[in-house]
């Protein structure tokens, strides 16, 4: 019967603040909410909701998913660190460079053109697809010949 208790202990996370720690103790479910001491620094630390419900910490002033990967984010993609000097909404890891000289005119207008043509040929394409579905719509009911029924016979 004891094995049986022991087997059927939950397992905590406890979250350390002072060595930003996480670690893992097995203990009765009566026992959980009190503070179990770090087994780095030796402090009382509180428990914390497994990580597997994106539970979310302060760390060097960020809000830090646990486990922390160590990683950032900038503008939805993930860096490796934050830079001490950059322009407002680039990173170094995530901005791409520009292309050493802008499009003359002549390449622009090209350019533009041949998107204005692109996106006709698609309209038209749309447009041509809807016609097709219309005719396979209303030329259903034409395909379909009814079978002569047999009479019933008193």
């Amino acid at each position: 019967m004891a094995s049986e208790r022991s087997r059927n202990v939950p397992l905590y996370e406890y979250l350390c603040e002072d060595c930003a720690g996480i670690f893992e103790v097995v203990r009765p479910i009566r026992e959980a909410p009190e503070p179990q001491p770090c087994p780095e620094c030796d402090e009382d630390c509180e428990r914390v909701m497994p990580s597997s419900f994106s539970a979310y910490i302060m760390r060097q002033g960020y809000p830090r998913r646990i486990p922390d990967k160590g990683t950032y984010w900038h503008l939805g993609q993930e860096v490796t660190y934050l830079p001490k000097q950059a322009r407002p909404y680039e990173h170094p890891q995530v901005t791409k460079h520009r292309e050493k000289e802008p499009l003359s005119t002549q390449d622009y207008t090209d350019l533009v053109d041949r998107k204005i043509a692109e996106r006709r040929l698609a309209r038209e394409d749309r447009r041509k697809e809807r016609e097709l579905k219309r005719d396979r719509i209303a030329n259903r009911g034409r395909e379909f010949k009814p079978q002569p029924q047999p009479q019933k016979r008193d």
